[in-house]
């Protein structure tokens, strides 16, 4: 009997071991709302960064499963974080776990048997990120609860085997300047008249929504962050939070909708698919109606989405679209407010379940995201070895078709029109892990002679299909809902070639590379920098802040040495050069004075010359360190030309938050131009030219800059745009012998409103 009773005993202490465990582990754990002061989700209350770091901080502190990383900063200077979650024992061994990750990424002279032991043996790493788009308020709100509900083993069964299976990179927020904007913003107007009034500038500090448009061009601060972080995990799953669904639909989910790009290996695609479905099951198991995949939009073709680049390197992606979204305050819906094709809440293929309407809160949106992030990483767990074994599988057929068959490489001459322009483009690549190496020795390749120095990049690489969707042209596919249909218009960018856009010369090689040449090959590197070094971009970079040079082979592509020849008084920079533009304005700095010499078009095809620029009353060594620090190709030469005095710049920024403003902004930053910001009563105070010689309207409609924000919609002050006085005002600017630069769609606001007898032929395409 005793016997029997000790058994039972020990099968129960088995039973119970994991639930006793989740509860001492959830016991011990603070609760979110213990520490924001409010529940996830609750009511009209939205947690900012810093309420949302805090919390990361005390379950840092309160938990071994979880660890808090810091790994950079944002543009305004914030610390960032991810979060490490995993069972205690993985977190012990977090490294090895790492290192069979980027080995399986990267699968050059792996074998099949050694790949399948190392998937055999790691864990999936699965990246999941909120707040991205900052007025998308729920995703950087669910991530808290989210880390909570795994810590604590919610789920019981489900969560603890995601612990063992799976190590899962939580970014506190993945725009923590954007997330307090919102929040601070939303709780300035709570309880007022302008209490859904939208955010009155971007929620980054200059490109808001085109955050995650920067994914290849690494321009952002913030980019360089979440792609360092990336390319040193290799994770084998992403999973990027958006709102807002096609209303009533309640969450967009994968299958992606077309066009699909054909870089992306058919495993990663069909498994971004099966993962879709898998959360969608999982919602209608949980009775969250609404689920629609596929449909128009959200395809899968642009590699410049922060999430999205990484497909090319054989990650699978996981995105939704989750409803209904801007703030914290709830709203009830009626089936009369749904679009009438869908008001007799009919399921399709595709939308099985329909959502009635009724309220719908942010919690509402935050619970369906905390069962899709679930739902993601339960199938990352149970799919563990062969989530693992296809990123190998991918890699390798990659290699095998670039081995088998053109471009075999890619060639990328040091002398170019613009040097430094092919130096920014391979750092760009060579940030993304992809391989630059450099000739050592001339060679012949195709019948052309190619000298030492010239930078190649080899194509029988896991990573190959990012350099080919970047350097070769793109045919978007002519797609239509029938033969007589007009052709569908692409739900993004249709097109990005990189030397195109960069005006850098890449030679793609269409036979194989000999020993020869693979003998002249000598892979670059160069001094790695730390991220939180001060001054670590290198200086003819444009970017500055977690820079390239945090990057090894990236630290090892330079452009040529600057150099300057030839005499006489004046230094003389072509215009091709991008970081001429810095020069000029470093001269200006210093009391110089610039003299331009305008270029001669070519004939008969021939390439003309460039306009140059003179440059006085620089010492001898100030212009020897501008030539070396810009890495400028420039001469000595006699003055002529006409006098090109600093120009006053003013940059017009609405308060309906233009990202092309932003864009313009930080381009006029990184290259050093004195500008102003003009807002709305700038403009309309009048006297523009007494203030300004250039004015800048970036891209927008005409409507926005005449009106702006209606009355009554956000508070006084952000409401109305130049008006009639303003036009009057930018007239008189004009007449005055003011430059009015139009930008893109602001060009019809310059043609109706100055009454210019010009037509925009493109205006209807």
């Amino acid at each position: 009997m005793n016997r029997r009773l000790a058994m039972f005993a020990l099968a129960f202490a088995a039973f119970t071991a994991p639930a006793l465990s989740s509860s001492l582990a959830a016991q011990s754990v603070p609760t979110p709302e213990s520490v924001l002061g409010f529940a996830v989700g609750d009511d009209f209350r939205l947690a900012s960064y810093e309420d949302a770091l805090a919390y990361f901080q005390a379950l840092d502190a309160a938990s071994d499963r979880l660890e808090l990383r810091q790994i950079g900063a944002t543009s305004e200077g914030r610390p960032w974080y991810i979060a490490l979650i995993s069972s205690p024992e993985n977190l012990r061994n977090v490294d090895r776990y790492r290192e069979i990750s980027l080995r399986l990424a990267h699968p050059e002279g792996l074998s099949d048997a050694e790949a399948r032991a190392l998937a055999q043996d790691g864990k999936t790493i699965v990246a999941i990120e909120g707040g991205l788009h900052a007025t998308e308020t729920a995703h950087a709100q669910h991530t808290i609860q989210l880390a909570y509900d795994l810590v604590t083993e919610k789920d019981g069964a489900t969560t603890s085997a995601i612990l063992d299976n799976v190590i899962t990179l939580l970014w506190t927020s993945i725009n923590p300047d954007g997330q307090t904007m919102v929040a601070d913003w939303y709780e300035s107007n709570l309880g007022t008249p302008f209490e859904l009034s939208p955010l009155p500038g971007l929620y980054q500090a200059y490109i808001g929504h085109d955050n995650n448009r920067d994914g290849y061009g690494l321009n952002m601060i913030e980019t360089r962050v979440v792609q360092r972080l990336v390319r040193s995990w290799e994770p084998q799953v992403m999973y990027s939070h958006h709102q807002t669904s096609p209303f009533p639909a309640t969450i967009w989910l994968p299958p992606y909708a077309d066009p699909v790009h054909g870089g992306m290996h058919p495993l990663i695609t069909r498994m971004m698919s099966f993962m879709g479905m898998a959360a969608a099951n999982a919602l209608e198991a949980r009775g969250q109606l609404g689920a629609t995949h596929m449909g128009v939009g959200y395809d899968a073709w642009y590699p410049g989405y922060n999430d999205f680049v990484s497909t090319f390197h054989n990650v699978v992606i996981m995105f939704s679209e989750t409803g209904l979204h801007g703030s914290a305050t709830p709203r009830f819906y009626r089936v009369q407010d749904f679009p009438p094709q869908d008001r007799d809440l009919r399921p399709g293929s595709l939308h099985v379940s329909r959502w009635p309407g009724g309220w719908w809160r942010l919690k509402t949106s935050v619970d369906y995201m905390l069962t899709t992030s679930m739902s993601t990483l339960d199938v990352a767990a149970k799919y563990r070895e062969n989530l693992l074994f296809n990123r190998y599988q991918a890699g390798r057929d990659v290699i095998q078709t670039y081995a088998e068959g053109p471009p075999y490489a890619y060639l990328v001459p040091q002398e170019q029109r613009d040097p430094v322009a092919a130096v920014e483009l391979l750092r760009r690549l060579a940030f993304h892990s992809t391989d630059v190496q450099q000739l050592t020795a001339p060679v012949t390749l195709e019948g052309r002679d190619y000298p030492a120095g010239t930078w190649i990049i080899p194509m029988d690489r896991a990573n190959a299909s990012l350099a080919q969707a970047l350097l070769a042209p793109q045919d978007y596919p002519e797609l239509r809902a029938s033969p007589e249909a007009p052709v569908d218009k692409p739900y993004d960018v249709a097109g990005w070639t990189l030397p195109y856009q960069m005006d850098v010369r890449v030679i793609a090689v269409g036979s194989p590379l000999g020993d020869d040449v693979r003998a002249a090959m000598e892979p670059v590197s160069g001094d790695v920098v730390p991220w939180d070094a001060p001054g670590d971009a290198a200086p003819f970079d444009m970017v500055p802040g977690a820079g390239f040079d945090t990057n090894a082979t990236a630290a090892g592509i330079v452009p040529p040495a600057g150099r300057l020849t030839g005499g006489g008084r004046a230094l003389e920079i072509s215009a091709v050069q991008n970081n001429g533009f810095r020069a000029l304005n470093r001269a200006w700095d210093l009391g110089a004075q610039v003299r331009l010499v305008g270029g001669v078009p070519g004939t008969d095809g021939g390439p003309g010359t460039a306009a140059r620029y003179l440059i006085t009353g620089l010492d001898g060594s100030a212009a020897n360190q501008m030539v070396a620090d810009y890495a400028l190709q420039a001469r000595r030469s006699d003055v002529g030309g006409v006098e090109l005095p600093r120009p006053r710049i003013g940059l017009y920024r609405p308060w309906t938050a233009s990202i092309d403003e932003g864009w313009t902004r930080w381009l006029f930053e990184q290259f050093g131009f004195a500008f102003q910001s003009l807002y709305n009563a700038d403009v309309r105070a009048g006297d523009l030219r007494d203030r300004y010689d250039v004015i800048v309207l970036p891209e927008m409609r005409g409507r926005q800059i005449v009106q702006g924000r209606a009355v009554g919609t956000v508070p006084a002050r952000y409401s109305g745009g130049i008006g009639e006085v303003g036009v009057r005002a930018l007239d008189q600017f004009v007449r005055a012998g003011g430059t009015l630069v139009a930008l893109n769609g602001s060009s019809d606001f310059a043609i109706e409103q100055l009454h210019l007898p010009v037509e925009n032929v493109v205006g209807e395409l």
